[in-house]
């Protein structure tokens, strides 16, 4: 894809989460035209965040295809991402496109360093691989995350309104031991603690959140991310045992 089309500059990242009852981790690698972004956070139960956004530089973020490593002086990380194909999907958006590839469920599964202490991860995950032409002004709201069934099936949803949600044609979807359905459209609360469709009624409750304002001449940024856990149904039949993931709320002038 082209650096500029219609005077439009190009966005665009790729970010993976991996979200566990023990802790959940989250890197990205986001573009806007030349400007590059990378960040990664890292959220336990009691409620602490360890976090870093580079402007530039590396930021300690190594995104190397299914492969992500974090290098900083209290976390390390290094996982892989068993990836599956992705739900891909193509939107208008103000007078161009956007693109998107999602991942939900996936395993992830390697080493975290937390404050010299080593831990396996083995956990469930998310890939977004996303670019496009977006509008200057863009609103969405995202979730995404991972679990089991109280039947005992792996699963992993996600869900959006704002971007990419037509309602016949989005990139709302639901995994379920590995085969992918879309989902209807779902209404977020102003808070981000619950979703809500026809068949879906997910209930948040947030560990810590990942934020970020920004109020410069051209960019101008308006981001939340907590993470946490999720309680109820994901269509009909298919409720939580136990789900974790991320919320997002995002209003962005670029």
């Amino acid at each position: 894809m082209k650096m500029f089309r219609g005077g439009r500059p190009l966005k665009r990242w790729r970010y993976i989460g991996a979200y566990s009852a023990d802790l959940m981790l989250c890197a990205g690698d986001a573009r806007i035209g030349p400007l590059r972004q990378r960040f990664w956070a890292l959220a336990t139960p009691d409620g602490r965040i360890r976090e870093k956004t580079a402007l530039f530089g590396s930021g300690g973020v190594r995104l190397t295809g299914p492969e992500l490593a974090i290098d900083a002086r209290q976390v390390r990380v290094r996982v892989r991402v068993d990836e599956e194909p992705g739900v891909e999907t193509l939107s208008p958006h103000g007078r161009s496109y956007i693109w998107t590839s999602k991942q939900a469920g996936v395993r992830v599964s390697g080493l975290v360093e937390l404050d010299g202490v080593p831990l396996q991860i083995e956990a469930r995950g998310v890939v977004d691989d996303s670019a496009g032409y977006h509008a200057r002004h863009t609103v969405w709201s995202w979730s995404a995350g991972g679990g089991t069934t109280v039947d005992g099936r792996a699963v992993g949803w996600n869900l959006v309104t704002g971007v990419h949600d037509d309602p016949e044609a989005s990139e709302r979807s639901l995994w379920v031991d590995g085969d992918v359905s879309q989902l209807p459209p779902v209404e977020f609360a102003r808070d981000l603690s619950a979703i809500k469709g026809s068949d879906l009624d997910l209930r948040f409750t947030e560990w810590s959140s990942r934020e970020d304002n920004t109020n410069e001449l051209l960019l101008k940024s308006k981001y939340r991310q907590p993470f946490g856990v999720f309680t109820g149904t994901l269509a009909d039949g298919v409720e939580l045992r136990e789900g974790y993931g991320v919320m997002e709320s995002h209003d962005v002038h670029w």
